[in-house]
């Protein structure tokens, strides 16, 4: 059973990206002076490591379905958990030399869970094998899950602040949208 042209490419594409954030997070796990985060980063690292050796043993073996692998769970918390408000942030500047430090570090992990996760569903889109879905939707929830536990860690230290705005504008413009009035049929 062959694979198709488009799924062929999008799961070419998925293991480049794979490879490239398991390599970042080797280097992260090196630089980063926070054991949380570390015990972390070698977490994450170890997830990946294992969506990637299960996507190549399938394109290498189609009897390599391995469909008992869930997703990464998302963090229990909860909404009162999370610290809203801007609170004299931070100055973001590039740095052009030099070892990274936490901050750039936990950055770089939330941004590739976020395109990991884009990418992961958007392959999953182009796939006619419903292994090769299965594996990449879930991928994509591993890490949308995981980017979310990256911005937790980051929002508890302050570095990842989330902006508000009034809570009757907020309201105003979610309440404009109304239910669908259920109309009984005829």
């Amino acid at each position: 059973m062959p694979f198709g042209a488009h799924e062929t490419m999008e799961v070419h594409e998925i293991l480049n990206g794979n490879i490239n954030m398991i390599n970042h997070f080797s280097l992260y796990a090196e630089q980063c002076q926070d054991h949380n985060l570390r015990q972390m980063i070698h977490t994450h690292m170890q997830t990946a490591i294992q969506g990637y050796d299960q996507l190549v043993a399938y394109t290498h073996d189609y009897n390599a379905a391995n469909r008992s692998m869930q997703p990464y769970s998302q963090p229990n918390i909860q909404p009162g958990q999370i610290q809203y408000g801007l609170h004299q942030p931070q100055a973001h500047i590039p740095q052009t030399q030099g070892q990274l430090n936490d901050q750039q570090i936990i950055a770089g992990m939330l941004c590739l869970h976020k395109g990991s996760a884009k990418n992961h569903i958007a392959a999953s889109l182009e796939c006619a094998d419903p292994n090769v879905r299965e594996m990449l939707t879930n991928g994509a929830v591993t890490c949308a899950n995981q980017a979310y536990e990256v911005f937790l860690f980051m929002n508890q230290q302050g570095s990842y602040q989330v902006p508000t705005m009034e809570d009757h504008t907020a309201k105003t413009y979610l309440h404009s949208y109304q239910p669908v009035q259920q109309i009984a049929p005829q």
